[in-house]
């Protein structure tokens, strides 16, 4: 016990070690939530509709999801230092691309490059926190990793719409310039030179693939729904289905596959993992559908939208850790439960939003939203990981960073879908910035009820769940998607 109480302090060099780190999160946290604020801006700019736009988000969103796993195996091979700040230069470089595009196409393929550098930062923060610090400092510095994780998100709405309105949409690209030129600098000084962990292992590149045409051809499908391609758009989505089954039956034969498929045999382990998809589709649905009705419909400027939104992530922070508690102590199925319940609640009042809502109400069902996420986010995160086995921690850390991304890829993609199958081909043709608020509130209406009976179905799916008694501490783990 001495031993523990004389290592609760850290070090100058674990403390550079360890903002090394939470400045990526910090980056990767902003980046999930200050593009949304700006796509109508995008969208005005470049004269393209609104479904066009909403691929700034689907194009990185599906890069990211394929590449967290084999990120992490590419770290395992490779050494974490080198990995890590070669991804931080890559994401720096696409975020400098971003802000320079001239043009739709220039800015999405610059997204997908930054996304690369995204998925290595996301998958390698935490297993670098477990290598580089002793026991005794991890929680305490996975605290300080998930506090910038969530600040970044938090700031994200209100440093977009700044920047949007004060200069341009390209700025909340370049903020993160000088944020990764340090980071990298500093990491260059700091971050421990360690053997790879496991330098004669190998990566399923035709698996990493398959993730990739799996994803591309499921987001492009939903999304080509929405306009007059309905035949390309439905042999898009049976091709998807196609590659899910071949990599799904390519993992069970091979020796070392991206993930151990045989832990989805485990019922609770599914159910859940399923619920964590669900909790962020609908989170994501929501985060891509207000700056529209804020901007569009009740004609506010972009700082002040960002600064509406920000209620949100911060009802997240604020209950996510008094989650995490309480579940250690009465289990994880009833705050998930709960969790879903207001998040339900408050679907149903954002269904109820139109022109005459005052701001005050709107910031009120968002910041319900945010609680519910928080409150059920976070004893998820401990129910699949006390469901997983100990040798499969860190794989299993790698897929609730998958689901949770490929929840937000589907919940841009099919939010979008539901809108536009409200209104008819009006959103696909014009940009939204032509429609009558009127016209745009009513395909809100039936967006919002749609992501309300998604958090129903996580609600049913989690009651036949058994629960674990010893699950899994949910300290330090960051809840805010990226």
């Amino acid at each position: 016990m001495a031993v523990t109480q004389e290592r609760q302090k850290m070090t100058p060099g674990e403390l550079l070690i360890v903002l090394v780190i939470s400045l990526g999160s910090f980056m990767a946290g902003l980046d999930a939530t200050i593009v949304n604020i700006a796509l109508p801006s995008i969208a005005g700019t470049f004269g393209v509709s609104t479904v066009d736009a909403s691929w700034v988000l689907n194009a990185y969103l599906i890069i990211l999801v394929s590449l967290l796993l084999v990120s992490a195996r590419l770290g395992d091979i490779r050494g974490y230092r080198k990995v890590f700040l070669g991804g931080f230069v890559i994401f720096t470089i696409g975020s400098a691309l971003c802000g320079m595009a001239p043009n739709l196409t220039l800015l999405i393929a610059s997204r997908m490059l930054q996304a690369i550098g995204g998925a290595v930062i996301a998958a390698l923060g935490a297993v670098m926190v477990t290598s580089y610090l002793s026991p005794s400092l991890r929680g305490q510095a996975l605290g300080i990793v998930a506090m910038f994780t969530m600040l970044g998100a938090a700031l994200g709405p209100v440093l977009g719409g700044f920047l949007t309105s004060a200069l341009s949409w390209h700025f909340i690209f370049y903020v993160n310039l000088p944020v990764g030129i340090i980071a990298i600098l500093i990491g260059l000084h700091t971050l421990p030179t360690l053997h790879p962990v496991a330098p004669d292992a190998q990566i399923d590149k035709s698996g990493v693939l398959l993730v990739f045409l799996a994803l591309g051809t499921l987001i492009y499908g939903l999304t080509s729904l929405q306009g007059e391609g309905r035949s390309s758009a439905v042999i898009s989505l049976v091709a998807s289905a196609l590659f899910w089954v071949i990599f799904y039956l390519r993992e069970k034969k091979i020796t070392e596959p991206l993930f151990n498929l045989s832990l989805f045999s485990n019922r609770q382990f599914t159910l859940q993992n399923i619920s964590i998809l669900l909790i962020n589709l609908a989170l994501a649905g929501v985060m891509i559908l207000m700056p529209f009705y804020l901007e569009l419909i009740k004609k506010l400027p972009t700082d002040n939208a960002g600064t509406i939104l920000l209620v949100l992530p911060v009802g997240m922070i604020l209950m996510s850790p008094i989650a995490g508690r309480v579940s250690d102590v009465i289990g994880t199925k009833k705050p998930i439960i709960i969790g879903f319940v207001i998040c339900t609640l408050a679907l149903l009042l954002l269904s109820t939003i139109g022109p005459d809502t005052t701001i005050g109400h709107v910031q009120a069902y968002l910041f319900i939203l945010g609680a519910g996420t928080g409150i059920a986010y976070a004893p998820l995160n401990s129910a699949v990981m006390g469901e997983s086995p100990k040798e499969e921690r860190g794989s299993t850390s790698g897929l609730i960073k998958m689901m949770t991304n490929l929840g937000s890829s589907l919940g841009v993609a099919l939010v979008m879908l539901v809108a536009t199958s409200a209104m008819g081909p009006k959103l696909v043709h014009t940009s939204a910035h032509t429609l009558p608020p009127s016209e745009l509130a009513g395909a809100f209406h039936v967006a919002f009820l749609f992501l309300m009976c998604i958090e129903i179905l996580g609600i049913l799916l989690m009651i036949p769940v058994k629960e674990k008694k010893d699950g899994y501490s949910t300290d330090g783990e960051p809840v805010i998607s990226f």
